[in-house]
């Protein structure tokens, strides 16, 4: 019986087609506040070398991340660009620099027109929903803007980021914490996500059925080695799929209400 979907955050609940601001640019104005606060403790004297600093030891730490799978975190790098800059350990707190970021909605994203509905839907007959990504942005950051996109209430048990697990999707780690979270077991679980290797192969790994968001409206098929149970151009397809893996999933919620 189904008890719970998980989900892949961008690109699969956000779209990002809309962003066209490159990455360090739109996360300056962040990075400023952070320089701003670590000034209050030991005076830095440029904030373009902490930004350079930054950026250097984020791009080394997603190089290496793709090969052993373990996640940066945006807190730690913070910190720790500072360290390099002659600032003293014991007067950083990553959880202070860490509001200093305020972390928001990105401009161009928004929310795919199919998720509310189906999230919803979700929720009207019983289903467990929690979310996976490979953010290195702790969930704390992540849910204020998964509040502003009116997305967090949907959500209210289990948001694992990368971050906070200390592994990437594929990481069996990472499903793992997640299906711990919920209290549920494999074959209770559905997993959507748009990546085939991170999402795809990492649920099916895992023993999770894998549905594969496909974000063009193209035919939903993927050919090649990593192939998912399902793959979807929008989450209005998902009803019949859920309907042939877990027959009368959506019933029981509906008799009780049909006979209150």
């Amino acid at each position: 019986m189904l008890k719970a979907v998980i989900f892949d955050v961008d690109d699969t609940l956000i779209d990002w087609s809309g962003n066209t601001t490159l990455w360090m640019d739109a996360e300056r104005p962040h990075l400023e506040r952070v320089f701003a606060h670590i000034n209050t403790q030991h005076p830095l004297s440029s904030v373009d070398m902490y930004i350079h600093e930054y950026s250097m030891r984020v791009q080394r730490a997603w190089a290496n991340a793709r090969s052993n799978l373990v996640a940066p975190h945006l807190g730690r790098i913070l910190i720790d660009a500072a360290i390099a800059l002659g600032v003293p350990d014991d007067l950083l707190d990553p959880r202070a620099c860490m509001e200093a970021y305020e972390w928001d909605v990105v401009d161009g994203t928004r929310v795919f027109p199919d998720v509310i509905e189906f999230l919803q839907y979700l929720r009207d007959h019983g289903i467990r929903t929690a979310i996976i990504t490979n953010s290195f942005h702790p969930a704390e950051l992540r849910d204020r803007e998964l509040a502003a996109l009116g997305l967090l209430e949907f959500f209210p048990e289990c948001r694992v980021t990368a971050a906070d697990v200390g592994y990437l999707k594929p990481h069996p780690d990472i499903f793992s914490h997640t299906l711990e979270c919920l209290g549920v077991s494999e074959d209770e679980v559905v997993f959507i996500g748009d990546n085939p290797v991170a999402d795809i192969a990492g649920a099916q790994g895992f023993g999770l059925r894998a549905v594969l968001r496909v974000k063009s409206p193209a035919p939903a098929m993927l050919s090649g080695l990593i192939v998912p149970d399902a793959a979807v151009n929008s989450f209005v397809e998902l009803k019949p799929i859920f309907d042939e893996w877990f027959p009368g999933w959506d019933a029981r919620v509906t008799a009780d209400a049909a006979n209150p």
